[in-house]
């Protein structure tokens, strides 16, 4: 095929879920004239890591998640990672935010909703935890609104199922923080496509799936599309090409050939929710409950009750209920972990085998667990639940990144990480939580990386500047700034304002 016939764009994105259509939109609010393009395997956006049922919808704020402030072996608690989170959710909240006074995004409702944030730990040792957890983190402006309490009857007030059913005298312990909230990313996705297309600012193309990627001595990159399960063939030629495929992300970086991909593998784990639908149920829980990780659980499996608003639907889940398969993506291949082994990324699997045999034995007792097993890990947190009342709802897949090291040879990573040649023509993401709260964070790094020119402009500077009354960084340092753009961000998305 001569270059007259392949298709011409000047940005090529891989797979429609939030990170895509993330960068698709700032491309768009940067440079209108800029051709974009994104390629979908699948019929519709965001059906697997951004759709509703398979993530938690948590806006990872690190207000409950304590996974994101580690107890050192002096007992202090360090919160940077909590602050550089909340201050980069702040960043989507913005963007969100002027998306919809600019009409670009619909009804905040639509996608995001008000609900509290709640740590929740049982015993001595974890009270007292949460409790230097709380003065250190309620020090900093970011969570200066959270409340604690040991009172039961207090914590039952701010989440009653915790209670039913509970008896005896435990210690226990919880804090609150009334601004949370809980995010639908697949109708957040579908909601920027949209808009995208009736702008005229993309071209979206389903039922497609990028089989290879080759780059020509000009930089660009000749991408092969197979349409409609293989009944034809296309080529695009792109200037830049992210991979934002989510699990299948990997597989397409290695089809790159780029020397960057080297040495990264992915741990696949897969999830499942106990879900509630029944209202006399779903009405006495108003909050997203996290709690601590069992011992050799990875951090995208720590337990927690949470409310749901899916199309509009109250809903409870709990969970996740970890589990292991060789896919990358809940309609991926059982061959996606072996055709993903290459001899630069051998040694750091067999490494991360070799030292994380505890989440290995985790997983497979997470296999082997039955509904009446689970529901009555849930009644940990619900005395009362009944089996009935809660049935499975599979959530989507995770592929944990496997980074070659000099010092272990390999270490199993549970963040996200950008990985671009060296020239940045072409970039993935990789890796699983706290990805969808932080895509603009993410995207916006992936642009000073990558755009470099062209971010440190006049025009894009300006731009920004309008889009963002500050970043992440000015955030965490400047409380009154923070205070300033919060209550602007609550006020446009309908969430609780600070300081209630």
């Amino acid at each position: 095929m001569s270059d007259e016939n392949i298709e011409q764009v000047d940005v090529l994105l891989i797979g429609a879920g939030v990170m895509s259509t993330t960068l698709a939109t700032l491309l768009h609010q940067l440079e209108p004239g800029l051709s974009i393009e994104i390629v979908e395997q699948l019929p519709g956006a965001a059906q697997e890591s951004s759709n509703a049922w398979n993530n938690a919808g948590t806006g990872h704020a690190a207000m409950c998640e304590l996974n994101y402030t580690p107890r050192a072996a002096d007992g202090s608690v360090n919160i940077d990672k909590a602050v550089n989170i909340n201050t980069q959710f702040e960043e989507s909240k913005q963007f969100w935010s002027y998306l919809v006074e600019q009409g670009a995004l619909n009804a905040p409702e639509n996608f995001i909703h008000p609900v509290p944030h709640i740590s929740f730990v049982r015993g001595d040792d974890d009270v007292a935890f949460l409790k230097k957890r709380y003065e250190a983190m309620s020090a900093h402006p970011c969570f200066a609104d959270m409340t604690f309490s040991e009172d039961h009857e207090e914590i039952k007030q701010w989440a009653p199922l915790l209670f039913a059913g509970r008896t005896g005298t435990q210690s226990l312990a919880a804090t609150r923080m009334r601004q949370g909230a809980d995010v639908d990313y697949g109708a957040l996705s579908r909601d920027l496509i949209s808009h995208l297309e009736k702008e005229n600012a993309v071209k979206v193309a389903y039922r497609q799936k990028v089989t290879g990627l080759v780059q020509d001595a000009n930089g660009r990159w000749y991408v092969d599309i197979r349409v409609n399960d293989g009944i034809e063939k296309r080529t695009v030629r792109a200037g830049f090409v992210f991979v934002g495929a989510g699990g299948a992300a990997l597989g397409l970086l290695q089809k790159s050939g780029i020397e960057e991909a080297n040495g990264y593998a992915g741990f696949p784990v897969s999830g499942q929710w106990l879900r509630c639908d029944k209202p006399e149920i779903v009405e006495q829980h108003n909050a997203k409950v996290y709690s601590k990780a069992s011992v050799g659980a990875p951090p995208m499996s720590v337990p927690h009750l949470d409310t749901r608003v899916v199309d509009g639907k109250k809903s409870l889940l709990f969970g996740p209920f970890a589990g292991f398969t060789t896919k990358f993506l809940k309609t991926g291949s059982l061959f996606d972990l072996p055709a993903s082994v290459r001899f630069n990324n051998l040694s750091p699997m067999l490494s991360v085998a070799k030292d994380n045999f505890p989440l290995v034995k985790y997983l497979v007792q997470q296999v082997m667990l039955s509904q009446k097993q689970r529901v009555e890990e849930l009644r940990d947190f619900y005395p009362d639940a009944k089996d009935d009342d809660w049935k499975l709802q599979v959530a989507g897949q995770r592929v944990q990144v496997i980074k070659k090291t000099a010092e272990k040879g390999g270490t199993l990573q549970f963040g996200t990480e950008v990985v671009a040649a060296k020239d940045n023509s072409i970039a993935a993401l990789l890796g699983a939580s706290p990805g969808a709260s932080t895509a603009v964070s993410i995207m916006l790094g992936l642009l000073e990386r990558c755009f470099a020119e062209r971010f440190s402009s006049t025009e894009w500077q300006q731009k920004l500047t309008t889009i963002f009354s500050a970043r992440a960084s000015a955030l965490a340092s400047d409380g009154d700034l923070l205070n300033k753009v919060r209550t602007h961000s609550h006020s446009v998305l309908k969430l609780a304002a600070p300081g209630e």
